[in-house]
C-alpha cells in the first residue's frame, strides 16, 4: 500500500466512523504509529481532518457532510451547554430564526416557554421538537429537502425569508476562520443561512470548538457580521480573543 492509498484510507475510515485512533489504524494498516502520525499530518494539511490527541475526525467540505443523526452523536455535553449559552442571548426577541443542525435544534429546545415566541427554520426535526412547546409558534420554510440533515433549501426557502424581519438568527457552519468567515459545503445551503442573516436584526452563531479553523466550500458570512460567537472552553482563551477583535462578543461555556 502507497502513501496515498493509505491515506485515502484513513480518510474513509474517519468518515465512516467519526474519528479515528492511531493506535488502531497502526494496527490495521500494518505500520508503525508514527507513519500513521506522519499520514494524519499531510490529511490535516489538506484540510481532510483534524488532528486531536490520538487520533483525528474528518473535516466537512465540498464533497463531504456529516448527516444529523451523526451529529447527534458527537460532542454532545458540549453541544448542550453551548445552546443553553445561546439561549441566554435571546433577550426581547419575539421572532427567532433556528437553523438546521443538531446544536441549533437544542438552541431552540432551550428557549423559554414562558412567553410568546415565533420560530422560523428550515429544520424539520427543530420543528417537530417545537410543535407542541407553550406560547411557540412554528413557522417551517418549504422547498426541496436534504435527506442527511432534514432541512429544506432552494429558492422556495430563500423566498420566504425574504419576506421576513426577523429579531435574532441562531446560525450554524461547518467551519468558522476569522480569515474566510463562515463556511458550509453545500451551495444551497449556504444561501439559506446568508439569507436568514439578512433577514435578522441579529444573528449568534454557536458551535463546538471544532469548527473553528475549518473551511468548508460556500462562504456566507464574515465574522464581523456576528453580534456573538458562543463556544465551549475547549477553544483556547487567545483565539477566542483574536475572533472578538473583528468584532462579536465570543461566550465560552
Amino acid at each position: 500500500m502507497t502513501a496515498e492509498e493509505r491515506q485515502r484510507a484513513i480518510v474513509r475510515a474517519a468518515r465512516r466512523a467519526g474519528s479515528v485512533d492511531v493506535a488502531t489504524l497502526a494496527a490495521e494498516l500494518g505500520v508503525a504509529r508514527e507513519t500513521v502520525r506522519r499520514d494524519l499530518r499531510v490529511l490535516e494539511d489538506h484540510g481532510l481532518v483534524r488532528r486531536t490527541h490520538g487520533g483525528a475526525y474528518p473535516v466537512e467540505s465540498a464533497g463531504f457532510e456529516t448527516t444529523l443523526a451523526f451529529r447527534t452523536t458527537m460532542h454532545v455535553p458540549e453541544k448542550r451547554r453551548i445552546a443553553a449559552a445561546a439561549a441566554e442571548l435571546l433577550g426581547d426577541a419575539e421572532t427567532v430564526f433556528i437553523d438546521e443542525g443538531f446544536t441549533p435544534q437544542l438552541i431552540a429546545e432551550a428557549l423559554p416557554r414562558d412567553r410568546p415566541l415565533t420560530v422560523v427554520t428550515a429544520s424539520l426535526a427543530t420543528a417537530g421538537a417545537l410543535a407542541e412547546a407553550d406560547n411557540t409558534t412554528v413557522l417551517l420554510l418549504g422547498g426541496r429537502l436534504r435527506a442527511g440533515t432534514l432541512a429544506t433549501v432552494d429558492h422556495w426557502t430563500t423566498r420566504m425569508l425574504a419576506g421576513f424581519v426577523i429579531d435574532l438568527a441562531y446560525i450554524g457552519a461547518n467551519g468558522i476562520t476569522r480569515e474566510h468567515g463562515l463556511t458550509t459545503p453545500d451551495p444551497a445551503v449556504s444561501e439559506v443561512k446568508a439569507q436568514a442573516m439578512r433577514a435578522s436584526r441579529r444573528t449568534v452563531f454557536a458551535g463546538v470548538h471544532t469548527k473553528f479553523g475549518a473551511v468548508s466550500f460556500c462562504r456566507f458570512a464574515s465574522v464581523g457580521d456576528l453580534e456573538a460567537i458562543v463556544t465551549s472552553t475547549r477553544l483556547p482563551t487567545s483565539e477566542a480573543h483574536r475572533y472578538s477583535l473583528q468584532g462579536p462578543q465570543v461566550i465560552r461555556v
